[in-house]
């Protein structure tokens, strides 16, 4: 594909996601599901190529900056994390080995924090993105999602971040419990608060309680209704609560999909807090873009960057 100058890269647990750029420019963008359970290192390069073949220019090397699991312990390298306090492209890209001489592979490190122990990959790009918009933001990035993130946020660094198992949880619930016998599609947002509220103010009880949905529904079945939004409830409420030092009293940005993050910023207004929604679309772009200019156009463009010395 001619005038394209580089690719983007955004390798998720199970998807793959290129653009193929000039400048800041999208000229080409492509998806693919990809489970990282089915790959190994060797399979990360043709997984990339049978994507973003057609947007190699030929007969050039083309730099390709990714983020994500690809950087993974059982990714294509396995890449250092970047340690807190830092900002979200604190690192350099480290070179991936590549067969391909059309090809310069350079993967960005995540982020960790040692109390507690946590890591990120992927996310700090998005994150990376946000502050393209929000520079002098001075408090907490809500990431909801599968493992929704907490992450503060001052002077354009992450000085700490928490992770959730909350999306997880909703999903083994739901499929593997024995609230899936009583489980429907029916959505109620009055019960959906109440539990939120419940959870946030009682999150010691969640055991108990998630257990009534199931007998509430054997007692009155009438009430098999109510077990999707109050069990969404009573998840996001006693995650609040367990995340409450990162986001009482400071400013708190929700950025995710449309759906989840309005019922994050539901519960967050209902709780008292400062909230607003941002839009998540093309942020691990902006991202990516905004490192590629820092640090990556120079490591991958380097004269002695050749994919066959890797």
């Amino acid at each position: 594909m001619a005038g394209v100058h580089w690719l983007a890269a955004d390798w998720g647990p199970a998807s793959l996601r290129v653009w193929a750029m000039t400048g800041h420019e999208v000229q080409a963008e492509g998806a693919a599901d990809l489970s990282m359970e089915h790959l190994g290192p060797a399979d990360f390069e043709p997984a990339l190529l049978a994507l973003a073949d057609s947007m190699l220019p030929p007969g050039e090397v083309t730099p390709v900056l990714v983020c994500g699991v690809a950087g993974a312990r059982r990714g294509w390298i396995e890449v250092p994390y970047a340690r807190l306090p830092c900002r979200p492209s604190a690192r350099r890209p480290v070179r991936a080995p590549s067969t391909d001489p059309r090809l310069s592979v350079g993967i960005l490190p995540g982020l960790c924090q040692t109390d507690p122990p946590d890591v990120m990959r992927g996310e700090e790009t998005r994150v990376a993105g946000f502050l393209t918009i929000r520079p002098d933001f001075d408090g907490t990035l809500c990431l909801p999602g599968t493992h929704p993130k907490w992450v503060r946020l001052c002077d354009g660094r992450v000085l700490a971040f928490r992770t959730a198992i909350t999306g997880e949880l909703y999903r083994l619930l739901v499929r593997g419990s024995i609230l899936r016998r009583a489980f429907d599609d029916i959505w109620n947002d009055r019960l959906f608060q109440a539990a939120v509220d419940e959870a946030f103010c009682h999150p010691e009880r969640i055991a108990g309680t998630l257990f009534s949905l199931r007998a509430g529904a054997l007692l009155d079945p009438p009430t098999t209704g109510q077990i999707r939004g109050r069990l969404s409830g009573l998840l996001i409420g006693s995650e609040l609560a367990a995340m409450r030092d990162m986001w009482q009293g400071r400013p708190v940005a929700v950025m995710g999909c449309e759906r989840l993050s309005h019922l994050y910023a539901t519960a967050l207004d209902e709780q008292g807090a400062e909230v607003e929604t941002i839009a998540h679309d093309r942020m691990t772009l902006a991202g990516l873009i905004a490192t590629f200019e820092q640090t990556g156009a120079a490591v991958l463009t380097a004269p002695d960057a050749q994919p066959s010395m890797l």
